[in-house]
């Protein structure tokens, strides 16, 4: 098991975002957590990735090692937890190529460094075209390709993707999901929260369903597709 989590609970002041969630996720995965607005999934990966304390009672762990004990920025250089949150949060003031490079700060592998670009550059290529262009006048489909290929960079195990789709034309939102497809199968986990049920489930290969802070259905992407419940909520009917 690469991932587990355990009786996860966040709170935000007064207010109770997580309620004891429990899921783990495999070396090599495609894992999904869908769910409508304000149901508590990008705090689950800001959790995941310690951007937002956790309550008492907690466990999280990654590759056995207790991610509890380790600061936002050790998750990341020690263990390859890259997160690819909502919005990009991208430099806008920085071109491509300073964005990519800023991923690999904690990387000492200059070699295996340079063979990532190259794979940046190859299922993005239009980044390479545009390497030496400001981020902040990318499109929103370039900017997501971007935020993936700097996560990427970040020398990742696991990646965390919170709406990869949001904002992006259906062509382009499959081209992002096809790259990504080919990221899992050269070795990269990884874990996505979308309102995008249906692309989300045909994409992954388990699913998790949260609502209102609280896991209530779990299993196969097949399985999930074809519950009633499911289609009702998320998938039109």
């Amino acid at each position: 098991m690469l991932l587990s989590v355990e009786n996860l609970q966040v709170s935000y002041g007064n207010i109770r975002a997580l309620h004891g969630i429990d899921f783990q996720i495999d070396d090599g995965e495609i894992v999904c957590i869908i769910g409508a607005n304000g149901a508590g999934k990008s705090t689950t990966l800001r959790a995941i990735s310690r951007l937002v304390p956790v309550e008492e009672g907690t466990t999280m762990t990654f590759m056995g090692n207790d991610l509890l004990q380790y600061s936002a920025d050790k998750v990341v250089s020690k263990f390859g937890i890259s997160h690819v949150p909502e919005g990009r949060r991208l430099f806008g003031n920085l071109t491509i190529m300073e964005n990519l490079s800023l991923a690999t700060f904690a990387r000492k592998d200059n070699e295996k460094i340079q063979e990532d670009l190259e794979r940046v550059f190859g299922i993005f290529p239009r980044l390479e075209e545009r390497k030496a262009q400001k981020s902040g006048t990318l499109s929103g489909g370039e900017q997501q390709m971007l935020a993936i290929g700097r996560a990427f960079m970040s020398g990742r195990r696991i990646m965390l993707l919170d709406e990869p789709s949001m904002g992006l034309a259906p062509l382009l939102m499959l081209n992002v999901f096809n790259a990504l497809k080919q990221l899992n199968e050269e070795g990269t986990t990884i874990l996505l929260v979308e309102q995008n049920a249906r692309m989300a489930l045909q994409f992954a290969q388990r699913g998790y369903v949260l609502e209102n802070g609280n896991l209530v259905l779990e299993g196969s992407s097949e399985m999930l597709l074809a519950n009633p419940e499911v289609k009702q909520a998320y998938l039109g009917g």
